[in-house]
């Protein structure tokens, strides 16, 4: 067995197992827990979450306040470089969810006359959360021109179909897309981007960066013990989103299960994403009455309109004075509801984002709204359909780029590495 195997297995063995002596995970005090459970939850500022376990962290892990997203385009065509590179990925990122420099080496600890392994930004910062998160983009399967460049095309699951054009889109493919993802989520920015700077340089020679996305402030909680936090519209967001306590929920709409497609995706789930520029100026100038009528819900408390609490269930059938539907028809609550979409439930876990100005005086502001779901062809399309042909808060939205990817079960353990099943 060669060294850097042993490295990869003794990584992810400590991240997966919890130990807490383990470099940085001892010093900053937080025990690692599986991001699946709800026992023992670190201190968000501090705490490590577990890297293995049957689903990837990241995705119903209770969400974090920062993001650090990149799409890769693969340069190589080497088929067995890139599994190399995934693996290489699969052990540092397993040490650095544990709070640990992303190689063995380390940012000080080899000799001066070489470079360092780890970038150093994040010594002496604690794990805060840190998760990573790994999908593949159709494109990877099967490219642009057809090319079938690494023998995965009969692999590619039918639930990774190209998301169709939906109205009011204006995309940029610069900024879609995408052979490979990460996902870079923590409770502080520096430890997010110091992961996703850390991957980068590890997979260079066989990944160049496509399009990258900071975020804060998350517009959604995926957590009962989480608050529901607001949106750049100052609307809370996420009210009725699925959480990590709703087992039975997330097995019906998240979870990928034996039969819905290949078994490498058994246990993983599909992720949508998509820039939407949010038209604040224009927004900030429309009346607080009309605001709650687009949206559905009151602005203070979040609860639907007629109702008191925030998470109430919206009457869809109730009338005000003038006999007209209390909560319009063309309102975001009503169009996005289940009831109106077959059922369709979606894991959104999207962010903030601020990218400066646009030259004009205002601001590059909005929504990089990520989803995750059992099958996009079932959730995702039929809900944003339904919002692009009718929602009166598309007057104020410009949606930029799309992203679609299938990110596999988590990494089980020293053995495993992300995308073992896929290119079995």
């Amino acid at each position: 067995m060669s060294d850097s195997t042993m490295s990869r297995r003794r990584a992810i063995a400590l991240a997966g197992a919890g130990v807490a002596g383990v470099a940085g995970a001892a010093a900053a005090g937080g025990a690692l827990v599986n991001g699946a459970s709800t026992d023992d939850t670190p201190d968000p500022a501090e705490g490590a979450v577990a890297f293995a376990g049957e689903h990837q962290a990241g995705i119903a892990t209770p969400a974090q306040d920062r993001l650090h997203f990149v799409a890769f385009d693969v340069i190589t065509k080497d088929r067995d470089r890139l599994i190399g590179m995934l693996k290489d990925w699969t052990a540092a990122a397993a040490r650095m969810t544990a709070g640990r420099d992303a190689g063995e080496v380390g940012a000080v600890g080899g000799v001066p006359e070489a470079p360092p392994d780890d970038t150093g930004e994040a010594l002496g910062l604690p794990p805060s959360g840190l998760t990573v998160t790994v999908g593949f983009g159709p494109t990877l399967f099967r490219d642009a021109t057809g090319k079938d460049r690494f023998g995965l095309a009969a692999r590619r699951p039918e639930a990774l179909a190209d998301l169709p054009h939906f109205a009011g889109d204006v995309l940029d493919d610069a900024i879609s897309g995408g052979d490979i993802c990460l996902q870079a989520c923590a409770n502080d920015p520096q430890v997010a981007v110091h992961a996703i700077r850390n991957l980068a340089r590890i997979g260079m020679g066989v990944v160049s960066v496509r399009w990258s996305q900071l975020g804060f402030g998350r517009t959604s909680s995926t957590s009962n013990t989480q608050a529901t936090p607001r949106n750049l519209f100052g609307f809370k967001d996420g009210t009725a989103n699925l959480k990590l306590e709703e087992t039975d929920l997330l097995r019906d709409h998240l979870w990928v299960r034996q039969g819905d497609g290949p078994d490498w995706m058994t246990g993983g789930a599909y992720l949508v994403t998509r820039k939407i520029r949010m038209l604040v100026e224009t927004w900030d100038r429309t009346s607080l009455a009309e605001q709650e009528m687009i949206v559905g819900r009151s602005k203070g408390s979040g609860a639907p309109l007629g109702r008191s609490g925030e998470f109430e269930e919206p009457d869809l059938n109730a009338k005000g004075a003038d006999g007209e539907p209390l909560i319009a028809l063309t309102s975001h609550v009503r169009l996005v509801h289940p009831t109106t979409n077959g059922g369709a439930r979606l894991l959104r876990r999207g962010y903030n984002y601020v990218d400066g100005s646009d030259g004009l005086g205002r601001l590059n502001a909005g929504l990089f709204f990520m989803a995750y779901q059992r099958d996009p062809r079932k959730q995702f399309v039929p809900v944003q359909r339904s919002m692009a042909r009718q929602d009166d808060m598309n007057e104020y939205l410009k949606p930029v780029s799309i992203g679609l990817f299938a990110c596999p079960p988590g990494v089980t353990g020293p053995d495993d590495f992300w995308g073992r099943a896929l290119f079995s």
